[in-house]
């Protein structure tokens, strides 16, 4: 029989690889499948150019620099089920765009615009924070 320590331990060694999951890279992931989600029906060569930048959006982050690192398989996953997710309801906003004003078209774009630069400033911050020698 275990104890509450030993339970608490077990409980916080499978939850390191939870701790590297990017959070910013995910919303800006989410914006892009949404805003591709809306131009999906429309086969322009900007549709090609937002598939190829998804994916690179579902895969790249996982090289960022990081101690722990998830399996890759579960990462890719976990970031395509978000994306597929992100798509289907960019489908279903866009077939929403009837019913709600005009100026609400813009609305993930705008979101993802957003998040991309707070995502930037969040990657930049990590990369130039002083660390002291130890």
């Amino acid at each position: 029989m275990k104890t509450l320590t030993q339970i608490g331990q077990i409980g916080s060694s499978s939850s390191t690889a939870d701790k590297s999951f990017a959070i910013d890279t995910t919303f800006v992931l989410f914006f892009l499948a949404v805003e591709f989600g809306q131009i999906i029906n429309n086969f322009a060569l900007d549709t090609v150019f937002f598939a190829i930048t998804l994916l690179m959006l579902i895969v790249l982050p996982y090289f960022l620099s990081s101690d722990d690192r998830p399996k890759f398989g579960n990462w890719v996953l976990g970031r395509t089920l978000i994306a597929a997710f992100a798509v289907s309801v960019g489908v279903m906003f866009k077939q929403s765009l009837g019913v709600l004003p005009e100026m609400f078209r813009f609305l993930p774009m705008t979101l993802l615009i957003v998040t991309a630069m707070l995502s930037c400033y969040i990657q930049f911050y990590g990369l130039l924070k002083l660390r002291l020698a130890k």
